[in-house]
């Protein structure tokens, strides 16, 4: 099974549903990335160069037998690399970890808190675009007023924008916002985190989302299970997500999403998870970075 694709602003394709690698150590991210493409039918792997394991996944790439051209593979710099000549370099060192002349999808991982060097560091990823060592350039965990500085400084818009979301947190004015420019919101944490946060703290939703009752009645009607029923949510609301493992059965299970159609009352009971006020937030708020 594949994912559907949805078109970027600028005519390249990305698969709706990839595989997410953080936390993942070199030697997993090399296997299940293989697995993931070769026997899943992934075509989408999200990493980072913060990850620590660029490598593994060019390796797990290569690995699959799949021709590159036909896998969509993102990376990101981080905010310690930004600025002009810096950016560029970390890009090169990228590509040079992956083995590839070129990346699907360059992010800016976080939005760094000097508008101006984030604005520098975007004419440099553009040149990059230019130059053909991203197919596509967007950003990571960015408000609307760190895009506002982007569109207003660069010439060319994002292609995404990937923040946490999820439906304890359904950002609805972020990703109205990015759809009134053309840019596609991807979904990082898609499934809402576990009964504590990747940073040691609570869940602040109470427990693991995939455990909630709501998401259990409705995956029982379904015959599917609570992590395929939100990963649907996802894909029906025109978000790309990228869900993390390294266990080959739930690398499966969550590709398995598309045969199958959440209804409108489905859809009105999971909005209904949403935590006011953004308290359902499981990862550091954009604002609140530092680096």
């Amino acid at each position: 099974m594949t994912a559907p694709e949805i078109t970027l602003n600028n005519g390249v394709r990305i698969p709706q549903l990839g595989l997410g690698i953080w936390q993942a150590s070199p030697e997993e991210t090399e296997r299940i990335v293989r697995y993931a493409i070769a026997e899943a039918g992934y075509r989408h792997i999200d990493g980072a160069k913060a990850y620590g394991n660029e490598e593994a996944l060019g390796a797990g790439v290569r690995a699959s037998g799949v021709p590159r051209e036909e896998v969509f593979v993102t990376t990101k710099l981080w905010p310690t690399e930004f600025g002009h000549d810096e950016a560029l370099a970390a890009l090169d060192a990228s590509l040079d970890r992956l083995g590839f002349d070129y990346v699907d999808l360059y992010l800016l991982h976080w939005p760094n808190q000097d508008d101006a060097k984030r604005v520098e560091t975007w004419l440099a990823l553009e040149e990059a675009l230019a130059a053909g060592k991203a197919r596509a350039i967007g950003v990571a965990n960015h408000e609307p007023h760190h895009l506002a500085d982007l569109l207003e400084g660069g010439s060319v818009v994002p292609a995404v924008n990937q923040i946490e979301l999820h439906p304890a947190l359904p950002q609805r004015e972020l990703r109205a916002l990015d759809a009134s420019h053309g840019i596609v919101t991807q979904a990082w944490s898609p499934l809402g985190g576990g009964p504590t946060t990747p940073w040691g703290r609570l869940n602040p939703h109470g427990t693991a989302l995939r455990e909630n009752v709501v998401l259990a009645e409705i995956a029982r009607r379904h015959g599917r299970s609570p992590v395929q029923i939100i990963l649907r949510w996802h894909i029906q609301q025109g978000v790309v997500a990228i869900p993390k493992s390294v266990t080959e059965d739930r690398v499966a299970q969550n590709i398995d999403v598309f045969d199958f159609e959440l209804s409108a009352e489905d859809l009105e009971a999971i909005a209904g998870l949403e935590v006011p006020d953004g308290a359902g937030r499981t990862g550091t708020h954009p604002d609140d970075a530092s680096f």
